[in-house]
């Protein structure tokens, strides 16, 4: 800008010196040779004179070029500097309309269309905030909706990416990819074909395109698959349309595109297990039968010519031991068909206090005895299949009924450790064991209604068991039924279901816009791309002399969102003693890490979990040593791009003294909690690294290649482990 003054100033002066010059060049031209002789005698001892009086005449243009610059052009540009802020950082600057008038007109229309430009602006955040408020109630009850359904529910875009899924998707992967032990075979943005095949998911795609061109509904596909554990899942999926573009003529959509897919998973190996074993009883006892009675038939044809006593006893004889045989094939047949039913009902959580309602009130209708409930533990859930248990106890009183004429029986529910004792209780005669014994392998019969189901059956199905006995100091006699509590650890076959307080973490339908991943990675925008999270305790602080992991923890970030629930927290037996030093530092101690798993176990499964993430560790150089000396082992490699919090914060702050994950913490406003256990480690560092990105950006620090250049380039760069 200056450089322009300069030019401007020396123009003008040029342009008013010029006329002068040519009119001088031009008098002295004309002059004969004595004249200018005379006239430069005459000016040379006024030299002085004429020097100062061009100095003032000089200065004199340059204060004019100077206002002139000032006048025009400067308030120009002052005016364009305006703009661009009240375009950017400072929407509410107004520039000052003083100077000349045609540019203080300008300035003045700048400002309206700035006043109407914010007016605009603001109606659309209103709107803006009326539609994500909507939003968030919607995507709020989906979440719930989808959190509380019985069946495993995952939503995938169309590169396989998930981007919805709920705790029992989640489970259900685990126990169809066995192998992958505590890493996370579901979560938002990993890939479905790690459960699933691709050509199979391609396939069911191609079926619903098909099916939704020809139909123009909306369609389903249905496959089933066999997983590596040996599971068969029944999958039911149903497409997500994308926003198709419209036909200008007629505003409606050219055609209807899928842009995503609902996949439900259903386990229906027990089931078909049990179908089969069922269909097998039946067959058996079809072609059991058919014998029989054809063994009967001939014994009634051989009676019918019989002319002797001893041929009429004998074919009597053969009827009965065929009548026998059928008779124990239809108890044995009956027996396994109780069992498969049995298999077939599923235990579900309910609160105790309605099962024991449930039984009171089955108990009065069906038998006529008057019920009391005595005590019922609050809030204790357990989980069992409600219809047969009433049944069994509604039998069970239906007995004391028939037998003793109990007319009042009283119903008690209290904890026992992981099973639950539900009692009912009478006073009166106890029932001695024997007579127990007896009921327990009776098919069960209750007001006229029949199953093929006993009280053994039912104890079995809820791996409890039935015992009765008498309580002298209250002078009762009860029966005790053992179920099952229901607990975090109890989901069909499946591990742990997580309960989390935010349900809406479990979904990110920002990932729909993630077409493709093809790009190169140090070209990809650090918003963009998914993060893994990690720390290690370790024995010592130095992994080429031996020290091993002893701990190792992570979590996930995807699309700036740090996923909590979606981590791998695992104590590792480091096969060599610990060091007394750092126990009261990491407060692992030599009983926590014996009978855990080897590194050997837990790495591939953390390999796993961070497979096509960037990790992302506080003096990652540290950790990474650990990991790379367990590659060539192990026959795996961590190929992935790394980022170092330690590195990122020289970078940011390069003249602060600490760069410690504490100091660091401090400065940006972080709260620690759980400092030296890995996963705490993982999830500080993980919101340290979440508040250094709008930083990283302010200084131009966009893409992963950015960070990793800028990265090597700090004095901490060079330390090696």
């Amino acid at each position: 800008m200056k450089a322009r003054q300069v030019l401007f100033v020396v123009a003008t002066l040029l342009l008013m010196a010029a006329p002068l010059l040519v009119t001088g060049l031009l008098f002295w031209s004309d002059l004969p040779a004595e004249q200018r002789s005379a006239f430069a005698a005459m000016l040379e001892p006024r030299v002085g004179l004429v020097l100062f009086v061009l100095m003032i005449a000089g200065f004199l243009g340059a204060s004019l070029a100077r206002y002139l610059w000032k006048l025009y052009p400067g308030e120009a540009l002052k005016l364009a500097e305006a703009g661009r802020v009240m375009a950017g950082p400072n929407p509410a600057f107004r520039p000052a309309l003083d100077g000349v008038a045609e540019l203080g007109a300008l300035g003045a229309a700048l400002a309206a269309l700035a006043d109407q430009r914010d007016a605009a602006r603001e109606d659309v955040e209103v709107q803006i905030r009326r539609s994500r408020a909507t939003l968030e109630v919607e995507r709020n009850r989906l979440a719930a909706l989808v959190a509380d359904l019985p069946l495993a529910v995952v939503v995938c875009n169309l590169d396989g990416r998930i981007l919805l899924y709920n705790n029992r998707a989640r489970l259900q992967a685990r126990a169809l990819v066995p192998d992958a032990g505590s890493a996370a075979v579901i979560g938002l943005g990993r890939s479905i074909y790690g459960v699933f095949d691709r050509s199979l998911i391609g396939h069911a795609l191609e079926t619903l395109q098909h099916r939704l061109e020809r139909e123009g509904s909306q369609p389903l596909a249905n496959f089933i698959t066999t997983t590596r554990a040996g599971q068969l899942i029944r999958v039911q999926m149903a497409p997500v349309l994308a926003v198709a573009a419209a036909v200008p003529e007629t505003g409606t959509p050219e055609h209807r595109s899928i842009g995503g897919y609902v996949l439900v998973l259903e386990n229906i190996t027990k089931t078909l297990e049990s179908g089969v074993q069922c269909d097998r009883t039946v067959q058996q006892l079809a072609d059991d039968t058919r014998a029989a009675l054809a063994g009967i038939r001939g014994s009634l044809q051989a009676l019918r010519g019989a002319a002797e006593a001893a041929q009429v006893q004998a074919a009597a004889d053969a009827i009965q031991d065929e009548v026998q045989i059928l008779t124990v094939r239809l108890n044995q047949s009956a027996q396994d068909y109780a069992r498969t039913l049995v298999s077939r009902w599923p235990l579900e959580e309910m609160l105790g206090a309605d099962l024991v309602t449930a039984v009171s009130r089955r108990i009065e209708s069906r038998v006529g005895v008057t019920v009391k409930i005595d005590d019922v533990v609050p809030d204790l859930w357990v989980k069992v299949d409600s219809y047969s248990l009433t049944q069994a106890l509604t039998f069970l009183t239906a007995k004391l009924d028939e037998s003793f004429g109990v007319r009042l029986v009283r119903l008690r529910l209290t904890h026992a450790g992981r099973m639950v004792y539900l009692e009912l209780r009478w006073s009166g005669t106890a029932v001695s064991s024997e007579t127990l014994l007896g009921w327990q392998i009776e098919p069960m019969t209750v007001g006229g209604e029949d199953t093929p189901l006993t009280l053994r059956d039912v104890t079995d199905r809820h791996g409890g068991q039935l015992s009765c006995g008498r309580e002298s100091a209250v002078q009762q006699s009860f029966f005790r039924v053992q179920i099952p509590a229901a607990a975090a650890q109890d989901l069909g076959d499946t591990a742990a279901l997580i309960r989390v307080e935010s349900r809406p973490e479990f979904y990110d339908f920002d990932l729909f816009k993630r077409a493709s991943e093809d790009h190169e990675l140090d070209e990809t925008p650090l918003a963009e791309l998914v993060y893994t999270v990690f720390d290690t305790e370790t024995t010592g602080l130095e992994p080429s002399a031996g020290d091993e992991i002893i701990q190792i923890g992570a979590v996930r970030i995807v699309n700036g969102r740090l996923l909590r629930h979606e981590n791998i927290d695992q104590i590792i037996d480091p096969q060599r003693p610990l060091r007394p030093e750092g126990i009261p530092i990491h407060g692992i101690t030599e009983e926590m890490v014996r009978g855990q798993p080897a590194i050997g176990a837990v790495l591939p499964q953390f390999h796993a979990f961070c497979e096509g993430t960037v990790l992302v560790a506080h003096n990652a150089a540290f950790d990474m040593r650990f990991l790379q000396l367990k590659e060539e082992t192990l026959g795996i490699r961590f190929t992935q791009p790394v980022l170092d919090t330690l590195l990122l914060s020289a970078v940011i702050h390069p003249n602060q003294e600490s760069h410690k994950l504490e100091a660091i913490a401090e400065r940006l406003g972080i709260t620690i909690i759980g400092r030296h256990t890995a996963l705490g480690d993982a999830i500080v560092t993980a919101e340290v690294f979440l508040r250094m990105l709008p930083l990283l950006a302010g200084m131009g620090i966009r893409t992963l290649g950015e960070a990793r250049a800028a990265a090597e380039k700090t004095y901490y760069a060079r330390v090696k482990y």
